[in-house]
């Protein structure tokens, strides 16, 4: 359905279609794709098979590791990240259990990758690597390779806690190398992050200058992952959990914040935390930063956060893929969704989202145009609510396919004819799965295949298609017993609630 159809709908039935939506997908339980239509099964396989064959084109033979991003001529970037080496290895587990690889081929890839991570250059006292790396040697990069401007090594608590997730999905599931990838992840301390005056895990560390920049702001990141991993370890204290925002204060003091909260206060394992919501489309939404479905719904493809939250994730993270549906389909008219950081297709990378469920006052559009709400903070001053803008005032708006795989759990049906219909309109899909995004006004696709993103479609359908193989992997009975009670106590106030 195009922008100009959906523009002949009245706003009062497209909210009535959402609210209903909403209602349906809160009363069924969260489950992985596991059981559906066989044709769906073989579509994602095919998309797996195809996401794969990218891993293959962009890891380097000898060392194992993937490059950043891999172009769709075959060249692949010099650059990786600790992320990116996360990605493929879980990803590379991933289709051992869907049949796309033999278990020697697996453990041969999963062994080089490992033997590199054992000699590259890391951070002591903290076992950290560093943020990018020459993905064919190995070795720590200190300038861009494109431009050879200077690059100032870091180490990032959220990178480094991703490479964590893939070592600890090894250890757990290839026993010819679980020892090894067990040996790095036992070595990677995330209590190095943590800054108890403020209960919250720094951003990152840079050596050579000693800057480590305070905080991660809200529990709707993708950093809550590194959270996760040092509370499991028992290297960061579980009250940790309640230090970020669920949104900042509804106070004057917070008003240039995106839009005022409506929430209540309580009193998590000795925290007090404002468990505040935004109000969009109808909903009470826990926000993000920046309202992209990256930062969302990415830590749940390795823990259960619906499950061991009831009162929480099990209510927000349906209503974060209904909220970017909405925008999609009704807010901006687009015709289409999915709205996560991803390579901007005209060139560059830059950072999408949904605006209205994002904190971040300047906000992630989903659109190249930066076409922004501003719903204020009704009663203090300068910061009176403005006119939502018509959907025509969204003009090149960008679609990242990986989005749209990290809500195939909460709205299957959704997210099946959503990728079917980019696939048919765009030349968004070849050999090697679908390319990062696409311009859906102008129908200009990126050129470029990422490698992270990559990793979250293969998670995404390793999940759908193997009974949640991940999850059973990373959230092992240990990891469980520590981080389950500190998610399960917790309301947010978040609506509507089965």
């Amino acid at each position: 359905m195009n922008r100009h159809v959906l523009g002949q709908l009245t706003s009062a039935l497209m909210r009535m279609c959402v609210a209903v939506t909403i209602v349906a997908v809160l009363l069924a339980p969260a489950s992985p794709a596991s059981a559906a239509r066989p044709d769906v099964r073989q579509t994602l396989l095919r998309y797996a098979r195809d996401t794969w064959a990218s891993f293959v084109a962009m890891t380097d033979p000898d060392s194992g590791l993937p490059a950043d991003r891999l172009g769709i001529d075959g060249s692949r970037s010099v650059q990786t990240s600790t992320t990116n080496i996360g990605a493929y290895m879980w990803s590379t587990v991933v289709a051992e259990k869907l049949g796309i690889i033999s278990h020697q081929e697996t453990v041969d890839r999963l062994s080089r990758t490992l033997s590199t991570l054992e000699r590259m250059e890391r951070y002591w006292p903290g076992g950290q690597y560093y943020n990018w790396y020459d993905h064919r040697t190995g070795e720590k990069l200190t300038v861009w390779p494109d431009t050879g401007e200077p690059l100032t090594p870091i180490l990032s608590s959220v990178d480094n806690g991703w490479l964590a997730t893939g070592l600890h999905v090894v250890s757990n599931t290839v026993p010819e190398v679980a020892s090894r990838a067990r040996a790095i992840y036992d070595s990677m301390d995330f209590g190095f992050y943590y800054r108890p005056e403020v209960n919250r895990i720094a951003f990152y560390y840079a050596p050579s200058t000693g800057e480590s920049p305070c905080c991660y702001d809200t529990i709707v990141s993708e950093s809550r992952i590194a959270s996760y991993i040092g509370i499991a370890k028992g290297e960061i204290p579980q009250k940790e959990y309640f230090g970020a925002w669920r949104t900042f204060p509804d106070s004057c003091d917070w008003s240039w914040q995106e839009t005022r909260p409506v929430g209540f206060y309580r009193t998590y394992y000795g925290v007090r935390v404002f468990e505040g919501a935004y109000e969009y489309a109808g909903m009470r939404i826990v926000p993000s930063w920046g309202g992209s479905m990256f930062e969302a719904l990415m830590p749940a493809l390795f823990v259960p956060e619906e499950r061991w939250g009831t009162h929480s994730w099990r209510i927000n993270h349906p209503l974060t893929v209904r909220a970017q549906i909405y925008h999609g389909l009704h807010e901006a008219q687009y015709g289409y969704w999915g709205f996560s950081p991803a390579n901007k297709p005209e060139g560059g990378y830059m950072a999408y989202g949904v605006d209205g469920i994002g904190m971040d006052p300047g906000g992630y559009p989903s659109n190249n145009d930066y076409t922004l709400i501003d719903h204020g903070f009704p009663g203090c001053p300068g910061r009176e609510p403005q006119p939502d803008p018509r959907p025509s005032a969204y003009t090149n708006g960008v679609v990242t396919p990986h989005a749209v795989f990290l809500a195939l759990r909460w709205a299957p049906e959704e997210a099946m004819q959503n990728l079917a219909n980019l696939e048919r309109d765009f030349d968004i899909y070849t050999r090697w799965g679908f390319r990062d995004s696409v311009n859906v006004d102008t129908g200009v696709v990126s050129p470029y295949y990422l490698s992270l993103d990559q990793g979250m479609i293969m998670a995404a359908i390793g999940n759908a298609l193997g009974h949640d193989m991940l999850r059973k992997a990373f959230a092992t009975t240990e990891f469980k017993q520590r981080v389950k009670p500190v998610i399960a106590v917790e309301t947010f106030n978040a609506s509507p609630r089965p």
